[in-house]
């Protein structure tokens, strides 16, 4: 086993004896803080581990489910899945119990961790899926007296660890199908090894310390996160803290108590977070005003974070004054917004990847100018545009396994020569940085990072007997504070019956109305938020497919 290789499995065992009473992990409850230190996260790691083959009986292979959200005990149940010589399952709370089921019915989990929230939609999940012999609450223990706490597992610590091979897989990590069937990328050890090597080395060139307190905004079932504002950051004996609100004073709050350096968020936030600065902005003395607004116009020509920083003190104040920046991705960055972080001292690096690269393909660490860029892409990959298309093809180590169950699927986007087909089209200036220009395939990337295939929703909506046709497609809305992002918007066409059964105004209340009903169906961010009612037939292909972009056409879009 190759040194590198050693250092993941051994994680915990390396960073306990490195950082030991060093903070890990953190989040504030209403308790106060609960912070694990590294020799705290790798104790109760090996004790879960420890039940987990000594009680559970767990095979090598079996796969370990995680309904949670972002917690400190989070990452003591992904060691803890590594210890043990299982596969670790990531489940997005906001999925519906039905779109669950389906996942869960797929990769077949021996055992569910779920935190308090949760129970409820575990044991439900459990009457569904017979594979679920263990639910384990990854809490400290309350009144759910059926069910075992991982603080109250036996004290066991010395279970013989499995020994697990480069290109066995470590998460399964479901994304939208694109035919309404769950799609599992699996990432191995060696896609999670040749991304903790890349990006340790990219963020040297930013993050250059030794110690750093990073706040954490994202689902751990993001594999942005995951591999990057989890894996890479404890790997570096930095400290990472949750937060249990989105709201930014609350998020400002913990800035400020715990002197936060750096932040992994999408563009949305970034958004919010410019929307919140300018509203305290707004209700400032006119004079504070006009000061600010001249400030800001000469720190376009300040090439220098540190005195943009002193230049605008109150609003780093408000940051905890040690906030330098932070890593974007999930979704395109919008400009203006990375500009106005830029002028103000807060860097933004870009990051650009997929679920399928485990997942990122480069980060924007050097050409500050060109906020637009992702950067070159990372040491590990080999990447080109295909002629014919101008879609970005890359091919590394960090390229998945392939799809859960689907060797078909995979074989679609990964070609006989290795490339990963990204479905992005894209462009390299005359220094290898890369800018994304659009999509080929249909994905809607929503503002918070969230991808959705519209051919899901289509499948879900067609099943009304109300619907002779269903397009779904994602729209950029052009006013208020969502200006620039994207949603979902279905374009129903009713049946003749129906046409020539309803008025106008009752038809469209009706099929509105079928449309909010079957949406139930899907996770909240995956359902229409503007729905067009066409009494025409959308316009198709020889092959009769829709021809999406001339229904956006149609419906002015």
């Amino acid at each position: 086993m190759s040194a590198k290789h050693r250092s993941v499995l051994s994680l915990l065992e390396d960073k306990t004896n490195k950082y030991l009473d060093r903070v890990a992990l953190g989040i504030r409850t209403s308790m106060g803080w609960k912070e694990f230190t590294f020799r705290g996260l790798g104790l109760l790691s090996r004790k879960l581990a420890s039940y987990l083959i000594d009680e559970a009986n767990v095979q090598k292979g079996d796969k370990l489910a995680i309904l949670s959200e972002s917690k400190p005990e989070y990452g003591a149940c992904v060691f803890a899945s590594i210890l043990s010589g299982m596969t670790a399952v990531p489940l997005d709370i906001k999925l519906t119990t039905y779109e669950l089921s389906s996942i869960l019915t797929d990769c077949q989990p021996v055992v569910m961790l779920v935190s308090q929230k949760y129970i409820d939609a575990a044991k439900e999940l459990q009457k569904n899926i017979p594979s679920i012999k263990y639910i384990i609450v990854m809490d400290e223990p309350s009144y759910n007296l059926d069910l075992k706490s991982i603080y109250e597992l036996p004290e066991n610590y010395d279970a013989k660890w499995r020994k697990r091979s480069a290109n066995e897989t470590v998460f399964v990590i479901y994304t939208s199908g694109t035919t309404g069937s769950p799609k599992g990328v699996e990432i191995t050890f060696k896609n999670m090894l040749s991304q903790l090597d890349d990006i340790k080395d990219a963020l040297n060139k930013i993050m250059p310390w030794d110690k750093c307190s990073i706040l954490s905004i994202l689902p751990m079932n993001h594999l942005f996160e995951m591999t990057v504002g989890f894996a890479t950051f404890l790997n570096s004996g930095f400290s990472v803290y949750y937060t249990q609100s989105l709201k930014p004073k609350d998020i400002l709050a913990i800035m400020r108590a715990k002197q936060i350096n750096f932040m992994i968020v999408v563009p949305a936030f970034l958004k919010l977070l410019k929307t919140t600065i300018e509203s305290d902005l707004h209700s400032l003395p006119l004079k504070e005003q006009q000061a600010f607004k001249l400030k800001y116009h000469i720190a376009k020509f300040i090439p220098c974070a540190r005195i943009k920083k002193l230049m605008f003190k109150d609003i780093h104040a408000k940051f905890g004054g040690h906030f330098n920046g932070c890593m974007s991705g999930g979704a395109p960055l919008d400009i203006n917004v990375g500009k106005f972080f830029e002028r103000i001292g807060i860097k933004v690096y870009q990051a650009y990847g997929l679920s399928e690269t485990s997942p990122i393909i480069s980060i924007n660490t050097d050409k500050r100018h060109e906020i637009a860029s992702v950067g070159r892409p990372l040491k590990s990959y080999k990447a080109k545009i295909a002629p014919e298309t101008g879609e970005l093809l890359v091919k590394g180590p960090a390229v998945m396994k392939g799809y859960h169950n689907q060797p078909q699927l995979t074989s679609e986007v990964i070609d006989k020569d290795g490339w990963l087909h990204t479905g992005d089209i894209a462009k390299f200036d005359k220094d290898g940085h890369l800018f994304i220009t659009g999509r080929i395939k249909n994905l809607i990337v929503l503002s918070g990072g969230k991808k959705v295939f519209p051919e899901e929703v289509e499948a879900t909506l067609e099943k009304s007997p109300y619907f002779k046709e269903v397009c779904v497609l994602g729209y950029t809305k052009t006013f208020g504070n969502k200006d620039g992002t994207e949603e979902i918007m279905a374009v129903v066409v009713p049946t003749e019956d129906l046409i020539n059964q309803y008025d106008d105004a009752t038809l469209d209340k009706l099929l509105k109305d079928e449309v909010k009903s079957l949406s139930r169906q899907l996770a909240a961010y995956k359902r229409p938020v503007n729905v067009v009612i066409s009494k025409t037939d959308l316009p198709r292909t020889a092959t009769r497919k829709v021809k999406r972009k001339e229904v956006k056409e149609l419906v002015n879009v």
